[in-house]
C-alpha cells in the first residue's frame, strides 16, 4: 500500500518559490551530467521505505497548508562528515499542486496515509487551478474544494 511523507517547506513562501528552487537544482544536476531531480536531506530515516517507494510522494506544507507534492524516487541513508546518520530523499522534478489542506507546524516529517493525502489540484477539472490562492484557501476551509 502506498504511503507518503509530509514535511514543512522551510524557506519557501509560495509554490512558485518551491518550483524555482527545484528548477535551479535540476539545472545544476543537468550541468553536472546527472538526472534532473532534486533531493532533500533529513536527519531521520524512514523505516517504511518499501511503502514510500511504491508510488509515494513528499507533500509540502507551505504557510500552514499542504499545497504541493513531489514524487519520491529513492531514499538513501548515509552518514555525514560528523558521523551523524542522515537520509537523502530523491524527489521527482515536477512540483504538483494539491488541494489545500491545513496543517499545524511540526518538526521533521510525518507519514501520510494515502486516504489522508490531498488530491491533485489538476484532478479537479478545468478552472480549479485558475482560482487565486486566497480564494482556494477560503473554499478549502469551507470544505467546498
Amino acid at each position: 500500500m502506498t504511503l507518503h511523507l509530509l514535511k514543512l517547506c522551510v524557506g519557501a513562501d509560495t509554490i512558485d518559490d518551491l518550483r524555482e528552487w527545484v528548477s535551479e537544482r535540476a539545472l545544476i544536476a543537468i550541468a553536472a551530467g546527472q538526472e534532473p531531480h532534486s533531493t532533500h536531506i533529513t536527519r531521520m530515516i524512514p523505516k517504511r521505505d518499501g511503502e514510500l517507494l511504491d508510488g509515494g510522494s513528499l507533500y509540502w506544507v507551505i504557510k500552514g497548508q499542504v499545497q504541493a507534492r513531489q514524487r519520491l524516487l529513492d531514499i538513501k541513508p548515509f552518514t555525514d562528515s560528523n558521523g551523524i546518520s542522515r537520509c537523502e530523499l530523491v524527489l521527482g522534478p515536477e512540483v504538483i499542486e494539491t488541494v489545500l489542506q491545513p496543517r499545524r507546524a511540526f518538526q521533521g516529517w510525518r507519514y501520510l496515509q494515502q486516504d489522508d493525502a490531498p488530491r491533485d489540484l489538476a484532478g479537479l477539472g478545468d478552472g480549479a487551478t485558475d482560482l487565486p490562492l486566497e480564494l482556494r484557501r477560503e473554499l478549502a476551509e469551507l470544505g467546498l474544494l
